[in-house]
């Protein structure tokens, strides 16, 4: 077992996908917790979106992907919080007006260019060969500085995820850190979307957070839980994408959402035992 794990990791390819991807699923278990209890958890899907619509420009001009993807999505989160907090337009509506738009761009852009080729098969799926040296030492610096910020500004974070207008009211300026969390998003979803896939990367925000909260109660728990849980599927689901030859981001997906069956019965299997006491 342990020669079969040294033998993985003496590709270089696989030393980079375990690199990013922890700190990746890191990121994204820690701003999931916050997405999914401010009912706001689509957003990753509608940024991964977006994040197609700059990546098929950057690959349309030899652009270097991530320095084109990152201020993108980083605007469209920006933009996306302006939209929804309008009145005339909710949330899930904002979601799907940009992202559609992104995703059409996108796609005009490549059938006008480079056309269906393996780089856009990887942005679309994800592929664990994707990641370049530069693209790694990118990731690195930028999800060491989203995790620094979180934790940074943790206590601002939990005030406005589970009251706004009483944060408001104690003087924390909730739309900053709203904000905050849209940007902090939008990076972590375009460093993620590498690996993972357009179509897929939102499950690491989604899964790893639904799945803590059929165990865990208290906000720092589900955190804690979140964080080991994602770092664990994505490890587990990257061997078996290396051992079976399957695609990267779907073998992770698969066992997050074993996972979630496994922590469901466990819940379930608690509530019982205490209304029988």
């Amino acid at each position: 077992m342990i020669h079969t794990i040294v033998e993985m990791l003496s590709y270089p390819f696989m030393v980079r996908a375990f690199t990013v991807g922890i700190l990746v699923s890191l990121c994204s278990a820690l701003l999931g917790v916050s997405l999914v209890l401010k009912r706001y958890s689509m957003i990753g899907d509608g940024l991964s979106h977006v994040g197609f619509g700059a990546l098929a420009v950057a690959a349309a001009l030899n652009a270097a992907p991530l320095a084109v993807a990152i201020p993108v999505v980083v605007v469209a989160a920006v933009l996306l919080l302006r939209v929804s907090d309008s009145s005339k337009m909710k949330g899930d509506a904002a979601i799907a007006l940009i992202s559609t738009s992104a995703l059409a761009v996108g796609v005009m852009v490549i059938s006008m260019t480079t056309g269906m080729n393996t780089d856009v098969y990887n942005y679309m799926f994800g592929s664990i060969l994707a990641m370049s040296s530069e693209d790694v030492e990118m990731s690195v610096m930028l999800s060491v500085i989203v995790l620094a910020l979180y934790i940074f500004f943790y206590n601002k974070i939990f005030a406005i995820t589970f009251d706004e207008t009483f944060a408001q009211a104690t003087g924390v300026r909730a739309n900053l850190y709203n904000t905050l969390i849209a940007v902090l998003t939008a990076v972590t979803i375009v460093l993620g979307m590498r690996m993972m896939g357009t179509l897929l990367i939102s499950s690491l925000i989604i899964f790893p957070a639904l799945t803590s909260m059929r165990i865990c109660k208290t906000f720092r728990s589900v955190i804690l839980n979140s964080a080991i849980l994602s770092v664990v599927c994505f490890c587990i689901g990257i061997s078996v994408s290396y051992f079976f030859a399957t695609p990267a981001g779907a073998s992770v997906v698969v066992v997050n959402l074993a996972m979630l069956a496994v922590y469901t019965i466990i819940g379930l299997i608690k509530e019982k035992r205490k209304i029988c006491r």
